[in-house]
C-alpha cells in the first residue's frame, strides 16, 4: 500500500494552508473558542467561507455542473482535515459542503437545488439539523416529532433537542414522522426557521456559544414541496447523508494538532522528561494514527466508488477514542494552559467533550460495529 500524498494532492494542501495563512486573523484561536454556533463565528465564517468560494475551495469536490471542480474524495478529506487542523473556521458551514449539499444534489428536486445550492456554494448558508429528540437521541428511528398531510400542506409539531447552530440557523434539515413504520414512516422536510409556530431555545453549555439548543414545532404549517425525496424514503437518505457527514469531520486531525502543541508546550517548560508522560503522549499519538488509518480506509473505498456501510461506525469511533485520549493527556498534563494563555488547546478540550455525542453516540456506533460489521449476535444462543 502507498501512503504517500500525490504531488497533486500535496500541492493542493499546500494551497489551503497558503489560504488559510492569509485569511485567518492574528485573534483567530480565541475567536475559534467562542464555538461553531456562535455570533462571532457565524459572522467570520460567511466572510471566511465567501473567501473560500472565491478562490474555488469551498466545494471542491462537488462536481463540475454545480459549481465544483469535480475533484475526487480524497480531495474533500484534505479540505477538510486542514479546516479542522485550523480550527474549523468554516463554523457551522462545514455541514453544508459535506452532507447537506451533496444529499440535495442527489435527492433533491430541481426547484429545492436552484433554491438551496447556490448559497451554500457561496459560502452563506446556515443550516441546523433536526434529528435528536427527548427520549430518541441517537436512536433515530425512535423520533416522534410528527408530519401530518393536510392537502398540499404538511402540519408538524414536536420537540427537537440539541440541535446545533439552531439559533442563527435559515434553513432546518428535519427528520420527522409521516407513518407509524419504525422506520418506512419516516420523511425528510426542509424548513425555513423563520417559519411561524417554530420556537428555539438555547441550551447553556462548556462546549461552546449557541452550539446547542431546543427546538418546538406547535402546528409548523410546511409546504409539501419542502419534502425532500419521498415520503418514508429518510432512511435511505439519512444513511447517505451520515455517511458523508462522519467522514469529513476529521477530528482525528484536530487532536493531532492539540497533541503537538502540548508536547511542544512540555518541552519547552522543561517536563517531558519522564518515561510516563513520554509514553501516555505516544498513546495518544497511536490512537490518533489509528483514526487517521480507519478514515483513509473508508476514503480509499469511496475513492474506488464502493458502498460504504457500517464500516464507518469503525473509523468514527477510533476518531472518538483518539479525541478522548487527547484531551485526559492535555488535562492530566497542561491542565492550566485550558485558559486564555493557549486558546487552541481549549478549544480542542471542549470540541473533545462531546466527541462521543456529536454525530452519533459512541455506544450507538459500538451496537453497529457490533451487529453489522462483526455480525454478532444479539443475544447470547
Amino acid at each position: 500500500m502507498n501512503f504517500e500524498w500525490t504531488e497533486e494532492e500535496a500541492l493542493f494542501r499546500l494551497r489551503l494552508q497558503d489560504f488559510l495563512a492569509r485569511n485567518l486573523p492574528a485573534d483567530w484561536e480565541a475567536v475559534a473558542g467562542h464555538g461553531p454556533g456562535s455570533a462571532e463565528l457565524t459572522e467570520f465564517s460567511r466572510l471566511f467561507c465567501g473567501r473560500l468560494a472565491d478562490e474555488g475551495l469551498l466545494t471542491p469536490h462537488w462536481a463540475k455542473e454545480i459549481g465544483g471542480q469535480g475533484l475526487d474524495p480524497w480531495h474533500q478529506l484534505i479540505l477538510a482535515e486542514e479546516m479542522w487542523a485550523a480550527g474549523e473556521p468554516r463554523g457551522a458551514q462545514y455541514m453544508n459542503v459535506n452532507w447537506i449539499g451533496p444529499t440535495l444534489i442527489k435527492y433533491g428536486t430541481g426547484e429545492q437545488q436552484a433554491r438551496y445550492l447556490p448559497p451554500i456554494a457561496a459560502g452563506d448558508a446556515i443550516w441546523c439539523q433536526g434529528f435528536s429528540e427527548p427520549g430518541s437521541g441517537s436512536d433515530l428511528a425512535s423520533l416522534r416529532t410528527r408530519a401530518t398531510a393536510d392537502g398540499d400542506v404538511y402540519r408538524v409539531s414536536g420537540q427537537k433537542i440539541w440541535t446545533s447552530y439552531a439559533g442563527l440557523a435559515e434553513t432546518c434539515f428535519l427528520l420527522c414522522r409521516t407513518g407509524d413504520d419504525r422506520k418506512r414512516g419516516i420523511s425528510i422536510l426542509l424548513v425555513p426557521m423563520d417559519t411561524p409556530g417554530i420556537t428555539v431555545r438555547q441550551i447553556p453549555s462548556i462546549i461552546g456559544e449557541g452550539d446547542i439548543h431546543e427546538v418546538f414545532f406547535d402546528d409548523v404549517v410546511v409546504p409539501a414541496t419542502a419534502r425532500l425525496g419521498d415520503e418514508g424514503q429518510a432512511w435511505e437518505i439519512i444513511a447517505f447523508s451520515l455517511t458523508n457527514e462522519r467522514l469529513g469531520i476529521p477530528r482525528y486531525h484536530l487532536a493531532r494538532t492539540a497533541l503537538d502543541r502540548a508536547v511542544g508546550i512540555l518541552k519547552d517548560q522543561g517536563e517531558f522528561v519522564s518515561e510516563t508522560v513520554r509514553v501516555e503522549a505516544a498513546n495518544a499519538a497511536a490512537l490518533c494514527e489509528a483514526a487517521r488509518l480507519a478514515s483513509y480506509a473508508i476514503v480509499s473505498r469511496r475513492a474506488r466508488g464502493e458502498a460504504i456501510g457500517a464500516e464507518s461506525s469503525s473509523a468514527r469511533f477510533g476518531t472518538v477514542m483518539a479525541e478522548r485520549r487527547v484531551a485526559e493527556f492535555i488535562v492530566e498534563y497542561l491542565s492550566e494552559s485550558l485558559g486564555d494563555a493557549h486558546p487552541y488547546l481549549k478549544m480542542h478540550h471542549q470540541r473533545g467533550i462531546v466527541a462521543g455525542i456529536a454525530a452519533g453516540a459512541a455506544e450507538i456506533q459500538l451496537n453497529i460495529i457490533a451487529s453489522d460489521v462483526l455480525k454478532l449476535p444479539r443475544e447470547p444462543r
